[in-house]
């Protein structure tokens, strides 16, 4: 897997960890250092554990799904893609809480990072993928994004919450059908 491909990746998956940082950035009036970094550390260690998981579960079947692997790493961006795609959509209004607090962070990183573990399983089905490298891009795209989001979210408002899942969501799915296609035109 390139660079520009694992770069494009990781502003995927980043873009859950995006939006909820626009949501903190609304939540507060004065956005200080200690919000970046909490926002950073907790989005970014997540979407880079995540997929490592998901890697190292992987990579105990990967052997065993060979003959199909494309059409699940295909299947399982897809998915992932489409739900943000269908989120993005989505007019329920999602509360707005100032809470920087552990709990709420786990909580958040969590739910945000969902996406990363199945994205790791896909990785262990590709071949060439350096998965220390994947999960460092991974980590510091998303550190950095979830900065600019709290930045964007306290200077302008939700306006771009919907729009950077939908991004998220429609980057993923062309990852997978890209995936698909490379691997059916090599046969």
């Amino acid at each position: 897997m390139g660079l520009i491909e694992l770069f494009i990746i990781a502003v995927g998956l980043s873009m859950d960890a995006f939006a909820v940082s626009i949501c903190k950035g609304l939540s507060v009036s004065k956005v200080e250092k200690k919000h970046y970094m909490i926002i950073g550390l907790w989005f970014g260690g997540f979407q880079g554990l995540m997929p490592l998981i998901g890697y190292l579960l992987g990579s105990t079947f990967s052997d065993k799904i060979k003959t199909f692997d494309h059409w699940v790493a295909f299947g399982l961006l897809a998915v992932i893609g489409i739900n943000m795609v269908r989120e993005s959509f989505s007019k329920d209004d999602k509360e707005i809480i100032p809470d920087f607090s552990v709990k709420n962070m786990f909580i958040l990183a969590i739910a945000t990072s969902i996406d990363a573990l199945a994205v790791g399983v896909s990785f262990a089905l590709l071949p060439n993928v350096n998965i220390v490298a994947a999960v460092s891009f991974i980590s510091v795209i998303t550190f950095v994004l979830s900065g600019m989001g709290l930045k964007v979210g306290n200077l302008f408002g939700s306006r771009y919450e919907a729009k950077a899942e939908l991004l998220g969501g429609l980057i993923l799915i062309l990852m997978g059908v890209k995936i698909l296609i490379q691997h059916l035109f090599s046969l």
